[in-house]
């Protein structure tokens, strides 16, 4: 029965994208049904997923690049407007694409024009149509020929100031040489080099019209001989020399009301303003004045405007600032579901977006969150409490010393002193955590790159309260031997140092993190000899400590094949090792696996480590936690209609402990046989894209898991829904 619901959905889904897709076609007309383009020839430089995007008619859309779903659910629509239905289906929708000769005829003009831009002088494309019934097939047939190249390349520069410019004239600094491959991005990227070195250096009027290109073809020959000419600054009917202009005063104006001050530190202006009053004017400089202003939190929008002197080659500056309100309160209800169990929270923040008059931003943020916990017995109270207060200072720059101006002056950067402490209060235990932070984030203007370091990082987390029955049942048992367990139920100091690497270019995207704790403290234990716990632990004020390193590492990999249809590869590794005071990593430093965002044919905290089954739901958040974590991710995104989007996709991975714990057997990582742990599920997904923000439903199904032999190792098989489905929701995606 269940192959044949399977044959039934397939042939439904057939059926429904095969039906008849010309209903809307009048005679005469057709369906644009496929558009190719076809290179005649082998040209590296040249591909047809690159230059379809020159094309001026494509065909519906499709989903996952096969079927035309959109046009089939406008097919199934009736002719009476009056009828909700069929306005719905046509809203989910879309028309036919009728094949226009026009457009065609312009997108064959345009993809020859592309190849001449490349070189290819001599190219042309051709527009062939193959029609069947109302469904016709155009393809564009391109021939390149032969690409040109530069035989003699001269610069006329008649502005004799420019002309004695170095930087302009020497052939090792151009980007149009002889010999060269002939290309019109060269010649533009040319044009922008000289405008961008004039306007860095005072030439606040110059721009690129001033340059053009005069070019010949050599006869008989694959040759261009070329002449740039860079022009005269035109002032009505005259030509005269382009003026180079320098800074003569900097004005700072609150654009509300010209005559009220603005609240911010006359230093604190000055340090993120680049342009400098007597030197010249420099369009970078005006865009890192931009950009540093653009990052206060103080201030909301900024406009910089130049008034020419009558006298002298001089600008006068004015900064228009217009400033966000200093204090802002907000409340927030929140609605929690962990593992089943429903709550509530709110959440209550003070901002102050300018403490010092420096745009320093400080945050206060307090929350409190219920829950009703059910399936526990034996307890006198059967609700979850947690109360937490945060603060954080953050200034918008480097507080270091023995920095060097010219590197703060550089880098976007801010620093950041954080204070927390968080109450929960549970059934079996009450646990707290007091922690403290100090950490710099920066990245340079002009690359993609992130950094962070966490230059101190103190938790203590302690737990007053264990209730007899919990502390009997899992921690003071002699035949229970889950150390593990009763390592996460006493006092810890963690004290670490990180650093955290992003990139990100639309293209592919790399995350690395790196962490460290207890090395400082346990070099304060050997030069003070401090005494040990029972467990051989040292300890610093009577506390024990965690001393581990971690690393984790992210690489996500896009592949767009068109505007709605995007491949995503994404591979996740995660290793922490713990060392000398530790033998068990904390809870909040392990991994576990499942998720929204990890396997998800698994619900979270339930995959691993390794083979290993859990057995008890009241301690299998702690047991399925390991030492290691790798994930492995394939989905295929497209869009569907209106704002939802679709995905199918592939998902591998569990994690692993460095140790043999006898409360997780199967769990030790096996460089030898770690991949037949590997569990596999794939699935579907649904995204509403709001552009602010996502939301994400995925529906995953286990195909291969590590926890079972035989024929339950392979669930792909044979399904058990309430054993191998599993539902998520979440914001954001996935990777």
């Amino acid at each position: 029965m269940r192959i044949k619901s399977y044959i039934y959905i397939v042939l439904a889904v057939v059926l429904l994208a095969s039906c008849s897709t010309t209903k809307y076609v009048e005679d005469g007309d057709y369906l644009l049904d496929k558009v190719l383009v076809d290179i005649d020839g082998n040209y590296p430089d040249l591909k047809s997923a690159n230059l379809i995007d020159y094309v001026r008619q494509k065909e519906n859309a499709r989903w996952f690049s096969t079927a035309k779903m959109p046009l089939a659910f406008y097919s199934l629509s009736g002719r009476d407007t009056t009828k909700w239905i069929n306005n719905t289906l046509k809203a989910m929708g879309e028309p036919p694409v009728i094949y226009d000769s026009e457009l065609a005829k312009i997108s064959c003009e345009d993809l020859s024009l592309q190849m001449q831009n490349f070189g290819y002088l001599r190219a042309s494309t051709e527009a062939k149509t193959e029609i069947k019934d109302k469904k016709l097939t155009l393809t564009y047939k391109l021939n390149p020929c032969e690409p040109y190249f530069l035989r003699y390349v001269v610069y006329e520069i008649r502005d004799s100031v420019i002309a004695d410019i170095e930087e302009i004239t020497d052939r090792q600094k151009r980007l149009i040489k002889e010999y060269k491959r002939f290309r019109v991005s060269d010649l533009d990227a040319e044009r922008k080099r000289i405008t961008t070195y004039l306007n860095n250096r005072g030439y606040y009027k110059f721009n690129k019209d001033y340059i053009f290109f005069e070019a010949d073809t050599v006869p008989g020959e694959r040759f261009v001989d070329l002449k740039l000419v860079l022009n005269k600054h035109i002032a009505g009917n005259a030509d005269t020399l382009h003026s180079r202009y320098e800074i003569n005063k900097i004005n700072y104006i609150n654009a509300e009301d010209n005559n009220s001050k603005l609240g911010l530190r006359s230093k604190v202006l000055k340090n993120n303003t680049f342009l400098k009053e007597g030197e010249y004017y420099s369009l970078k400089d005006l865009r890192k004045t931009y950009e540093r202003f653009g990052r206060l939190q103080a201030v909301k929008y900024t406009n910089i405007s130049f008034r020419e002197l009558p006298y002298g080659e001089l600008l006068d500056c004015d900064i228009y600032i217009n400033t966000n309100k200093a204090n802002t309160i907000s409340f927030q209800p929140e609605g929690t579901n962990t593992a089943g169990d429903l709550g509530a929270a709110v959440r209550l923040e003070y901002m102050n977006r300018n403490l010092f008059k420096g745009s320093e931003l400080l945050s206060i943020d307090l929350r409190g969150a219920y829950e009703a916990i059910t399936g526990l017995e034996g307890y006198n109270n059967d609700n979850f409490e947690e109360y937490t207060v945060e603060t954080s200072l953050m200034f918008p720059r480097f507080i270091a010393p023995f920095l060097a101006r010219s590197f703060r002056r550089r880098i976007n950067a801010t620093s950041e002193v954080a204070l927390m402490y968080d109450l929960q209060n549970r059934p079996e235990y009450h646990r707290r955590v007091l922690s403290g932070a100090w950490r710099y984030k920066w990245n340079d203007a002009n690359h993609h790159d992130r950094y962070q370091i966490d230059l101190l990082d103190i938790n203590y987390v302690f737990m007053p309260w264990i209730s007899d029955k919990f502390r009997e049942d899992y921690l003071d048992d002699n035949t229970n031997r889950n150390a593990i367990l009763r390592y996460n139920y006493e006092d810890l100091l963690i004290m670490k140092f990180g650093f955290r690497y992003s990139y990100n270019n639309g293209l592919y995207a790399i995350r690395a993190n790196i962490e460290t704790a207890g090395n400082v403290l346990g070099a304060i234990s050997n030069i003070a000899n401090l005494k040990k716990n029972e467990l051989g632990q040292n300890k610093i004020f009577n506390i024990a400590y965690a001393q581990y390193v971690k690393g984790d590492f992210d690489y996500t990999k896009y592949f767009k094949f068109d505007e709605t249809n995007t491949l995503v590869f994404h591979t996740g590794l995660g290793i922490a090792y713990p060392y000398d005071n530790s033998t068990i990593l904390p809870f909040e430093k392990r991994y576990f696996s499942g998720g929204a965002n990890s396997v998800r044919g698994w619900s979270v905290r339930s995959l691993g480590p390794g083979r290993y089954v859990g057995k008890d739901g009241n301690i299998d958040f702690i047991n399925q936690t390991g030492d290691i974590k790798l994930d492995l991710n394939l989905e295929y995104r497209t869009h569907l209609f209106w704002k939802l989007d679709g995905a199918l996709f592939v998902d591998a991975g569990n994690i692993w402990t460095f140790r043999d714990y006898k409360d997780q057997p199967g769990g030790q990582f096996d460089i030898a046989t770690f991949y037949e742990q590997l569990a596999v599920s794939y699935g579907l997904g649904f995204r509403f894209n709001f552009d602010f923000f996502i939301l994400r439903f995925d529906m995953g199904m286990k195909a291969i898991d590590p926890a079972y032999t035989g024929k339950d190792h392979y669930p792909i098989l044979k399904h058990k829904m309430s054993r191998d489905f599993a539902f998520h929701f979440a914001v954001g995606m996935p990777f």
